[in-house]
């Protein structure tokens, strides 16, 4: 199961193949934006992810005739996912900026740390138009004192939860109960 965007894995895939990954390009779409602003190179970047997003509404939202009560239902669960993701990108990259700031380090000090000597990829990981590896959110945890669960995304999606959910109720183990907020999306 994915719980990170890749902008780099779509656009080689070619294709937005659901809600959710729709509702997630349109967050990198709007980052990429701001981004291309001061480096021209995520322009080129950017055109290929709108190509993307204009061929998925193109396929599945152009007929009014095709979109049913559970079509729009998908989409704005997928629509609350991708924020809920997006503010969890924005927090961790504040944690992490102010925890530099506080040791005087620059991003791109910070990407030779992590191996990564571009400073624009470094600028990907924490705007969340490419996610950390293992070993960065590792590094990041270890060097920065940031919890893990700051730094890893940890909501699933609704067909895990309800997989879940049903599983545990399947089991009937009287010791392994669900809170109402253990899988709720908001």
């Amino acid at each position: 199961m994915k719980t990170q965007f890749n902008i780099n894995e779509l656009l080689e895939l070619g294709k937005i193949k659901n809600e959710l990954d729709f509702e997630r390009a349109l967050v990198a779409d709007r980052k990429l934006r701001v981004l291309s602003k001061d480096n021209p190179n995520y322009k080129s970047l950017r055109k290929k992810l709108r190509n993307l997003i204009e061929d998925y509404e193109n396929r599945n939202w152009n007929s009014s005739s095709r979109i049913s009560e559970k079509k729009l239902r998908e989409s704005d669960i997928a629509e609350i996912i991708a924020e809920k993701e997006r503010l969890f990108i924005k927090r961790r990259k504040e944690l992490i900026k102010t925890r530099l700031k506080s040791l005087s380090l620059t991003q791109q000090n910070f990407g030779i740390i992590l191996g990564h000597n571009s400073k624009s990829y470094i600028s990907e990981l924490m705007n969340g138009i490419n996610p950390f590896s293992l070993k960065d959110l590792i590094i990041i945890n270890r060097l920065l004192k940031i919890e893990l669960t700051d730094l890893v995304p940890t909501f699933l999606p609704q067909a895990e939860r309800v997989k879940i959910k049903s599983s545990i109720d399947k089991l009937d183990h009287p010791k392994l109960k669900l809170s109402q907020d253990d899988f709720t999306l908001v």
